[in-house]
């Protein structure tokens, strides 16, 4: 401090501008996104499938690596925290918890509760209602689902579908509970995973997570099986962007990117 205390260099004094600012890089929507502290995907894939002048903004949750039915379940303390902090000088149209097994756990009022609690000015939602509504703009009531969870989240989340209406003709787990190690699923591994569930009968195929890296292969999946494949970033997504009326048709990520949107639920 001494030595800046004795320089002989004049005070800085700026020339008086004008400054011209613009509507920024979300000058048609601004999008917030809640995501778990071990998740090595979501964060990329928010990115890549937003459109010229669709703004992300994404935090996350102080969450453990280990992927169960208690570890989901606690997230819900930090949700409304999260959603405080999600820009808001520039205020997200949409904020959205980009957990599909925690949204299911949780239960997505409890989610909206939460998010709008922290952040009222926007519109809340949950990563698991993006599917539901893409599943169901498919008219798909017979379904198969591949995840990585447990099967103890299975479990919760083939009654979640149930309840829904859909007939969960089958869901396979993987069994990690690893939320590191599922971002590290080969995705030519999870194309042939969900390949290997699928059902003449099913309507669609389900990829349920959004920590592994189904959208790297979906329109794969969806070429191969000759029916709709719903993933859970791909439906969030399509989804968050329905809710600020971003309406853009997006090329390889399958036919729900090419649908005319109608309405979210």
């Amino acid at each position: 401090m001494s030595e800046l205390k004795e320089s002989l260099t004049p005070e800085i004094r700026s020339i008086p501008r004008e400054v011209v600012y613009d509507d920024g890089t979300h000058h048609r929507a601004l999008l917030g996104f809640i995501i778990i502290s071990m998740d090595l995907v979501m964060e990329e894939n928010i990115f890549r499938l937003c459109p010229e002048g669709v703004g992300p903004s994404v935090t996350r949750l102080n969450s453990p690596n280990d992927c169960n039915v208690a570890t989901l379940a606690a997230q819900i303390d930090g949700m409304a925290e999260a959603a405080s902090i999600l820009q808001p000088q520039a205020r997200p149209e949409v904020i959205c918890y980009a957990c599909t097994s925690g949204s299911i756990v949780i239960g997505e009022d409890r989610v909206r509760e939460e998010i709008s609690r922290g952040a009222p000015w926007a519109k809340p939602s949950t990563l698991v209602t993006g599917a539901v509504n893409a599943l169901r703009r498919f008219d798909a009531d017979k379904i198969v689902v591949a995840t990585p969870y447990l099967d103890e989240i299975n479990t919760v989340e083939a009654e979640f579908l149930r309840q829904k209406g859909f007939d969960v003709l089958d869901i396979q787990g993987l069994n990690i509970e690893d939320c590191e190690a599922m971002g590290r699923i080969k995705p030519s591994y999870i194309r042939d995973f969900a390949l290997s569930i699928d059902r003449p009968d099913a309507d669609a195929i389900f990829v349920s997570c959004g920590g592994i890296r189904t959208i790297d292969v979906l329109q794969e999946i969806e070429d191969a099986a000759g029916k709709p494949v719903i993933s859970s970033n791909q439906a969030m997504m399509w989804d968050c962007f329905r809710r600020a009326n971003i309406n853009d048709k997006i090329e390889g990520y399958g036919q729900l990117f090419q649908l005319d949107w109608g309405q979210s639920s």
